[in-house]
């Protein structure tokens, strides 16, 4: 059954978007397993030469219902939050929204085999570097984490937040990752076990640069 739900939600994908094929991040573990009343936007990848491409489907997106954003994991992060900025400004300016509506990223739980979701409703995305008085970190494509002057894989970010003093944190990422990439970085975080205490982790706000 669980096979059937993923086939039948790809052949969807594939008949909504005129036949173009959505790739979307995976995952071993699911958040959310099920989003009812929901309408899907689908955001395609294409090229022209050497440049990538975003084509976004939205014309089912009904402002009363939960968005499902069905993101391709090979667009870069840029590009994809500027769509994302879009339709959240459409979204919350529509006269016929539903305050309790959420946004969720789709993506496959391979173990499960099926599609699951991410809320990301209460995120809102800075297209610019932090000001110098805001703590954060800054996650690479690499898996390479930037704090100041330091440079550290990202397994050992954990165990560098549980050492630092009181303070408020933010995460930032570098614009050129894959949604993909951004995706498998966010599942990381949401895993972290922050035991310093008045250490505060923020997460409705997030730095693309």
């Amino acid at each position: 059954m669980k096979q059937f739900s993923l086939l039948l939600f790809t052949l969807l994908m594939l008949s909504c978007g005129k036949d173009k094929e959505v790739l979307l991040p995976v995952a071993q573990e699911t958040i959310v397993a099920e989003v009812k009343d929901h309408s899907p936007i689908y955001f395609f990848f294409a090229s022209n030469e050497k440049d990538t491409l975003v084509e976004v489907n939205r014309n089912n997106a009904i402002s009363s219902t939960n968005w499902l954003f069905n993101i391709d994991k090979r667009l870069p992060l840029r590009k994809v939050i500027l769509e994302i900025k879009k339709l959240q400004n459409k979204k919350d300016n529509s006269a016929h929204k539903n305050e309790a509506s959420e946004n969720y990223f789709t993506y496959t739980d391979t173990v499960k085999k099926n599609l699951a979701f991410m809320p990301f409703t209460e995120i809102r995305y800075k297209l610019e570097k932090p000001d110098f008085n805001i703590r954060h970190f800054y996650l690479d494509r690499n898996d390479l984490v930037h704090y100041d002057e330091l440079v550290f894989s990202k397994n050992q970010l954990e165990e560098f937040i549980n050492k630092m003093p009181n303070t408020r944190i933010y995460f930032s990422y570098d614009k050129g990752m894959s949604f993909g990439k951004y995706i498998e970085y966010k599942l990381f975080l949401k895993k972290l076990n922050i035991t310093q205490k008045g250490v505060t982790i923020k997460t409705k706000r997030e730095y693309i640069y």
